[in-house]
């Protein structure tokens, strides 16, 4: 028999009066693990937010680095080109010594005029990838001391965080482990409606108890009838206003 199988029979062997009472004890279950994690407050999300930038700034410096090393070997490569046009132009004016022509002289003037053009358009940009460096170099400064400032914050917000799991663990193993042995007392499809109550309900409370005459969750009145109904258990009724279910306040007085 599949584990599906055993809850169904587990669960419909409880009357609705006790699955009423299994609600409210799991809502109680539930409530103790929310005002934990209130207690960490935006610890989560904050660490989440810092540990995203932290990641990001890592993409972006080694980007950045990247860029930088362009820029060295692009202008390392046409300063290697002005020294090969200068080894040239020394060749091309030997030459000019040994010409038999004006033609020849002519045509060895146009290759060293070439080549010095080539040497101040390499010089250029030159100039032009040393000044890009020097910008993505201070970026790169820039980069790293935001970098070392958010890694010191995250450790900082994540030690605070790790500070309450620790305190906070065995409560919440003990919590999660009865939240799980009243869970599989509720039947599956009434368990799904309770979730999601609780994740449309800002305070988590999907099981609101009746005091004076109105529903504590969102504190509206209800009717004699459907009071009487609501003690009597003998099915699940929400409130009409809030969606939350209803049980007596009669269960809260038992628990205390």
């Amino acid at each position: 028999m599949t584990n599906q199988e055993n809850k169904k029979v587990v669960t419909n062997d409880y009357t609705t009066e006790e699955k009423i009472v299994f609600l409210y004890e799991l809502q109680q279950i539930e409530s103790k693990i929310d005002q934990i994690n209130f207690i960490k407050g935006e610890l989560p999300a904050e660490v989440k937010d810092l540990e995203d930038e932290v990641e990001g700034l890592k993409t972006r410096l080694a980007n950045v680095t990247v860029k930088v090393d362009e820029f060295s070997k692009m202008s390392k490569s046409k300063k290697e080109a002005i020294e090969n046009a200068k080894l040239l132009i020394t060749k091309y004016t030997e030459q000019q010594n040994n010409v038999r022509n004006n033609r020849e002289y002519e045509s060895i003037s146009k290759e060293i005029e070439y080549q010095e053009l080539e040497i101040e358009l390499c010089e250029k940009h030159v100039k032009e990838y040393s000044a890009e460096a020097k910008e993505k170099k201070s970026t790169l400064e820039g980069i790293k001391s935001k970098l070392a400032d958010k890694e010191v914050a995250l450790k900082e917000k994540r030690d605070e965080l790790d500070m309450i799991d620790a305190e906070t663990m065995a409560d919440v193993e003990e919590l999660t482990a009865k939240t799980k042995q009243v869970s599989v007392k509720i039947d599956e499809r009434v368990l799904i409606a309770f979730n999601k109550i609780r994740k449309s309900m800002k305070n988590g409370v999907a099981v609101a108890t009746v005091k004076r005459n109105a529903c504590s969750g969102c504190f509206n009145r209800i009717p004699p009838q459907r009071q009487l109904d609501i003690r009597m258990s003998k099915k699940i009724i929400v409130c009409e206003y809030c969606g939350r279910i209803l049980v007596s306040d009669l269960l809260n007085s038992d628990a205390e």
